[in-house]
């Protein structure tokens, strides 16, 4: 078995699905939540987050799964990284959006 060169360049999908598990637990949502986001079953949710899947680049869990990623990094750069306001403001009505933020994602 070949051993991975430090030079190696990382898997994307292994990359993507990284970033979207640690957004979700910075903005405390739950595996079912981030499984509605992704239009994923829970129990694909909780694969990933053991590291047996990885979000594929041929489906539209890829492109939902990299919005998710944009969306906290936004967030994160107007909030300042704090997570308490991203997730207070994630959570709480927005007269701008018409609704919570966290419940429009999910559709």
């Amino acid at each position: 078995m070949p051993r991975a060169s430090i030079h190696s360049k990382p898997e994307p999908r292994r990359v993507l699905t990284g970033a979207v598990l640690r957004a979700s637990a910075l903005l405390d949502i739950t595996q079912s939540g981030l499984a509605q986001i992704l239009g994923l079953s829970p129990s694909t949710v909780s694969r990933m987050a053991r590291g047996a899947y990885a979000l594929d680049t041929q489906k539209k869990e890829w492109e939902l799964g990299a919005l998710f990623v944009r969306l906290f990094r936004a967030l994160d750069a107007v909030i300042g990284s704090n997570d308490a306001a991203a997730r207070g403001w994630l959570n709480g009505e927005n007269l701008g959006l018409a609704g919570r933020p966290i419940d429009l994602i999910r559709s």
